[in-house]
């Protein structure tokens, strides 16, 4: 049903930046509902007529998304506490979609661990680069 949803979640689903679930659910109930139709729709010409809500300014600029360095002190629990609780209330309970893919890469950074196919291509990038950058014989 469309009162199911907010307008802050109509406007992060347009910007792709809804959780999975929750956009998941609002593209079943699109197939139903021509209000909610109605109402992305609305949002859709609010935007080209260039008009903008706080929400969408935040989410389109990434406002509050935390630097890689902020990720890093939150993993070694090096923040205070306030700073450590916002940043879970993005992760948990905003599911910032920019916040968790930044989160998971440093993860994936700092414990090193690199699968075969990131290795592969690494070795790949190297030699092309190595090939590239060989001073070229001349010809005389």
């Amino acid at each position: 049903m469309s009162s199911d949803f907010t307008e802050s979640e109509l406007e992060a689903y347009v910007d792709e930046s809804l959780d999975a679930t929750r956009a998941a659910e609002i593209e079943r109930a699109l197939q139903t509902d021509r209000e909610l139709l109605r109402r992305l729709s609305f949002i859709n010409g609010r935007r080209d007529a260039g008009v903008h809500s706080l929400g969408e300014i935040w989410r389109q600029n990434q406002v509050g998304v935390p630097t890689r360095e902020k990720i890093i002190a939150w993993i070694r629990d090096e923040l205070p506490a306030e700073e450590a609780d916002y940043l879970r209330f993005r992760v948990e309970i905003l599911k910032c979609r920019f916040t968790a893919a930044l989160l998971d890469d440093v993860r994936e950074s700092c414990e090193g661990s690199e699968t075969p196919t990131t290795l592969q291509r690494r070795k790949k990038i190297l030699d092309a680069s190595q090939r590239l950058l060989k001073p070229k014989k001349r010809r005389q």
